[in-house]
């Protein structure tokens, strides 16, 4: 099974935000990314079902 992972540059376009905005913000927002190494990766479902819990 293949599993495609969002980076960083994938959620911000997704977000229609600047790339900036997701790194500055990622942790307070509680976006789902998880560690892969260094670089911050987020499953598409994870990413619509906490777009779903935003106000």
């Amino acid at each position: 099974m293949k599993v495609t992972l969002m980076t960083v540059d994938d959620v911000a376009e997704y977000l229609n935000k600047p790339r900036s905005w997701v790194y500055g913000n990622w942790q307070r927002e509680k976006i789902p990314f998880r560690k892969v190494g260094q670089a911050l990766r987020c499953r598409p479902g994870d990413l619509d079902k906490w777009l779903d819990e935003q106000n």
